[in-house]
């Protein structure tokens, strides 16, 4: 049997996710959390570099994984220039664009930095593969109504890429010939088009467009924010948490969890009203984006956490049924998905891109 041993490393604010996996099995999964203490003796993130790459090997070692024994090692992709969905080699154009940080800095940017750096000692190829900026939306897509301020393409890449692969491979189908509409319903909310291999439309999770979500407020009236924002009663970032991280069900219940309040809702029409609005406009999303593609959609595919949840599916199923079959794939595994990019390029399935 042909060994193809993947080490995935995923660099949050406060962790470092790594995974070791055979083939399409995980073979070793740990959560190395940092405390705020051991970071803040770091001026910049790229100097967390040596400490986080220092607790990985230590970890790995300790669990007796053979590094000698890695095909690839595979890093969650960072901040970089949009490119196209896919695998890419960590080269040295790159590294300098993550550690300068060239679109904002964000713990993720470490992420091929790190496995490049394991990498080269073992000989062997590092990747990223489909970071939030993947941008293959289409020139029309773009347009917002004011040359100021086009639309953006940054949302789930990694595992909206994935669980449509992951679809098409257990349907018998080939990803760049066919129309998939999927909803990554969790902290944020992206709904993205998938059409004959690429996302040409879908909604900027992060900061205001779209669906609401459990975090963010996606749209908003824009009359009533330009008041707030010259009331003189916000500042800037009393803003940016209303729509980032302050929005959405934190603003309306000051909690993020949407399975506790799943469980409320049933003694609150309040709360309930709310749930089904999130819900509610997830559908509108799926059934604007399928006028894209005339209607000629083969599938529509929820993930993400809220995927879990029955009342979720069945809400957003009976509202677009009509379009295409709806399958749920709840939940949210990185690891397996950064672990899969790369097993495609080991075995052939895919060609790794070259970032420019």
């Amino acid at each position: 049997m042909t060994n193809f041993k993947i080490l995935s490393i995923n660099p949050g604010s406060t962790s470092t996710k790594i995974a070791v996996y055979d083939g399409e099995t995980r073979i070793f999964q740990e959560n190395l959390k940092h405390t705020t203490e051991e970071l803040s003796k770091f001026a910049k993130l790229t100097d967390q570099f040596d400490f986080r790459k220092d607790s990985i090997l230590k970890i790995l070692k300790e669990k007796n994984i053979d590094l000698k024994s890695l095909k690839s090692v595979v890093g969650r992709g960072g901040l970089l220039k949009p490119m196209e969905g896919g695998t890419y080699v960590v080269s040295e154009r790159m590294i300098e664009d993550l550690k300068i940080g060239i679109q904002g800095t964000h713990a993720s940017n470490l992420g091929g930095l790190i496995a490049s750096s394991i990498a080269q000692t073992l000989n062997i190829k590092a990747y990223i593969a489909d970071p939030v900026v993947v941008d293959e939306m289409e020139a029309v897509a773009k347009i917002s109504g004011h040359p100021q301020f086009p639309r953006k393409s940054i949302f789930h890449a990694l595992n909206q890429k994935a669980i449509a692969k992951l679809h098409c491979k257990e349907k018998g189908l080939d990803y760049k010939k066919v129309n998939l509409i999927v909803a990554h319903i969790g902290g944020g909310v992206s709904v993205g088009l998938h059409s004959m291999g690429k996302v040409i439309d879908v909604n900027n999770a992060l900061d205001g467009d779209g669906p609401f979500a459990p975090e963010r407020s996606g749209s908003l009236p824009m009359g009533s924010i330009i008041e707030a924002c010259f009331s003189g009663q916000y500042s800037k970032d009393d803003i940016k948490k209303a729509i980032v991280g302050s929005g959405g069900l934190v603003a309306y219940f000051q909690t993020n969890d949407h399975q506790t309040l799943e469980e409320k809702a049933k003694k609150d029409k309040n709360i309930q009203l709310v749930l089904n609005a999130l819900n509610y406009q997830i559908s509108k999303e799926i059934g604007a984006l399928s006028t894209v593609v005339n209607g000629k959609v083969d599938a529509i595919l929820l993930t993400g956490g809220i995927a879990y949840s029955k009342e979720v599916v069945n809400y957003i199923e009976n509202k677009v049924k009509f379009i295409a079959p709806v399958h749920a794939y709840g939940g949210e595994d990185e690891m397996w998905a950064l672990a899969g990019a790369a097993l495609r390029v080991l075995k052939g399935e895919e060609k790794a891109k070259e970032y420019s």
